[in-house]
């Protein structure tokens, strides 16, 4: 993997860095030359193997609790970039939903972005410069059959960076959400072949996204070559969005 964006010098928080597309996100910030700082949750062996692999700390907290969560801030200290990545998702009919696995989504996909967000963006207003970039999904503007609370969350994130963008700017702080289309992984095609044979049948690229696809988008909105973007929902779904649905 290669890049011609030099982000040496700065530090990169990868929340839910153990899964497949927060380990992409890091790699492709690792290629960069980015300091990076893994979070993961439950994942402790595959963080603790991305770390190695490409020379990050990790960072363990459970980011719905606060206190796990300022702890483990305190620890990590000051940082220029937060992905927030850590996400949870369900395939849950809504009339089938409870309150409780309602809230355990919200809690994971949308409070606690809120809560990671407010809390690092705190120490970027001194410096007068930071970024955050939230992950969330083509769900937030199209969502699928038994994605009623994920799709939610995604949409909130999105709204969610585009108040924060508004509001930080003045402090030098951008805020960008990247929605990534369907993304690959191991066994998806055994695991779910009519969703992948659909997806390749809509998308004009033909493919489903790869890890690298979502961080390479990650490094850009990162990077100064984005220095007059914020605000933004950078939708990465090789096309499928040019189709009313797929």
């Amino acid at each position: 993997m290669t890049t011609v964006i030099n982000l040496s010098g700065h530090r990169v928080l990868i929340t839910g860095a153990g899964g497949t597309i927060g380990a992409g996100i890091a790699r492709c910030f690792a290629t960069a030359g980015a300091e990076v700082i893994a979070h993961y949750h439950r994942s402790a062996s595959t963080a603790q193997a991305l770390a190695d692999e490409i020379g990050a700390t990790t960072a363990r907290a459970d980011l719905t609790d606060p206190a796990e969560q300022q702890a483990m801030l305190d620890r990590v200290g000051h940082v220029d970039v937060l992905v927030n990545n850590a996400a949870t998702q369900q395939v849950l009919p809504l009339r089938e939903t409870t309150a409780a696995q309602w809230k355990e989504i919200v809690e994971t996909n949308l409070n606690a972005v809120f809560a990671l967000t407010q809390a690092v963006t705190s120490t970027m207003i001194p410096k007068r410069r930071g970024v955050i970039i939230t992950i969330a999904s083509v769900e937030g503007t199209h969502p699928a059959e038994g994605h009623a609370a994920y799709a939610t969350t995604k949409a909130a994130v999105i709204m969610h960076t585009k108040a924060t963008a508004l509001e930080y700017g003045r402090f030098g702080i951008r805020c960008n959400a990247v929605s990534p289309g369907l993304i690959g992984r191991e066994g998806i095609e055994e695991q779910w072949p009519e969703g992948v044979a659909r997806w390749h049948a809509a998308a004009p690229l033909h493919r489903l996204g790869a890890p690298r696809d979502v961080g390479n988008a990650c490094v850009f909105l990162a990077s100064p070559l984005a220095e007059w973007i914020t605000g933004q929902n950078l939708v990465v779904d090789g096309g499928v969005s040019t189709h009313p649905t797929w």
